[in-house]
């Protein structure tokens, strides 16, 4: 079969490997969909793996091709998406069902073979069956939506008031899939903080007002947010972005009491100034984090929330599909976003059968 390989920094293949062989808890999925994750680019050209070789992607959809020899018969030929985090079950964690949280876990596309492929081998715990309205390419996106319903159920609980003032920095595919569900659960009182023209016509997309998006860097992002909420500042801060100055900014824009939600991974080493540490005890606020998201196989986890709502077409994420890509030129797709040298999204590999 054909893959993207990574053979080690700054060295992606597409190449003939074998086709895997299903261990007797796992499935063969055919791949219909994979999205490229920013966190695949500095894998590819700067960090590595953690083995090589290694077929990345983690974002990805298909159809169960093979069985292994305990697997239930249920699934031989049904479509589906794949959580790919894969839990020790052992760890105290596991042990409480927080397998985000597992101390011991293996990774689809990370640590082992993932979906840039034709067939990739996944266990079968970590498949979520799909309904028929539910495409390929929705399903290949539930892992970055789930992420994201992940960081809103960390600082809002489902009770919380819909008119709490919020802000959302960065508007990148977490960032804006973010902004998605908020609108979607009700909240209305978003502030949206991109720096790219397209990020934020995107965001008008999705029913931001334009008065709640920040404009351009002709005022600071902070200057526009303590304006638009007469110095007030807002109750809870999504930070998307991973940077020092945004941190920062998130600190001195949230109110006392208030609620700091980091999402984004670190650009660089993280580091609070004085002032910055000041205002958070100052005004006591919360400074949460949060990591991945949950798949307990019950209802109430974070991608069957995903999965109920593309099912009643709630939410459509085929507005953050910028790029769609055959297997074989999914290195252009790489090379755009390494070098930025279009807007773009989600880019996507979508196969043609």
């Amino acid at each position: 079969m054909k893959a993207w390989v990574l053979h080690g920094v700054n060295d992606i293949r597409f190449e003939d490997i074998d086709r895997p062989n299903p261990a007797d808890n796992e499935v063969i999925v055919a791949v219909k969909a994979a999205g490229i994750c920013g966190s695949d680019i500095p894998r590819i050209y700067q960090t590595g793996a953690h083995v090589h070789p290694l077929v990345l992607g983690h974002e990805f959809s298909g159809q169960v091709v093979e069985l292994g020899r305990t697997v239930n018969k249920k699934w031989l030929g049904q479509r589906v998406g794949i959580f790919p985090l894969i839990p020790c079950t052992n760890c105290v964690e596991c042990q409480e069902q927080h397998y985000e949280l597992c101390r011991s876990y293996s990774y689809l596309g990370s640590r082992r073979d993932g979906g840039f492929a034709e067939f990739v081998s996944v266990p079968e715990w970590n498949l979520i069956a799909l309904p028929d309205n539910v495409t390929y390419e929705q399903a290949a996106m539930m892992e970055p939506m789930a992420v994201a319903v992940h960081a809103m159920r960390s600082a809002l609980s489902q009770n919380a008031d819909r008119t709490k003032s919020i802000a959302v920095c960065g508007l990148g595919t977490i960032g804006m899939l973010l902004v998605l569900f908020l609108k979607e659960a009700g909240y209305c009182n978003i502030y949206v903080l991109g720096n790219k023209d397209f990020q934020r016509d995107m965001a008008i997309e999705i029913g931001v007002k334009r008065e709640q998006i920040y404009p351009d860097k002709t005022i600071s992002a902070y200057e526009w947010l303590m304006k638009q909420t007469k110095g007030a500042g807002v109750e809870v801060f999504f930070e998307c972005v991973g940077k020092n100055e945004t941190i920062a900014d998130a600190v001195r824009c949230t109110t006392p009491n208030g609620t700091v939600q980091l999402v984004g991974n670190p650009a660089s080493d993280i580091y609070f100034e004085k002032s910055t540490y000041w205002k958070i005890l100052r005004n006591q606020l919360n400074i949460k984090g949060s990591w991945n998201s949950s798949f307990t196989h019950s209802a109430n986890d974070d991608w069957h929330y995903v999965l109920d709502r593309l099912e009643c077409k709630a939410v459509s994420p085929q507005h953050c599909i910028t790029h769609y890509l055959a297997l074989d030129a999914l290195e252009q797709g790489f090379f755009v976003m390494r070098h930025k040298t279009q807007a773009y999204m989600k880019v996507m590999h979508k196969s043609s059968e």
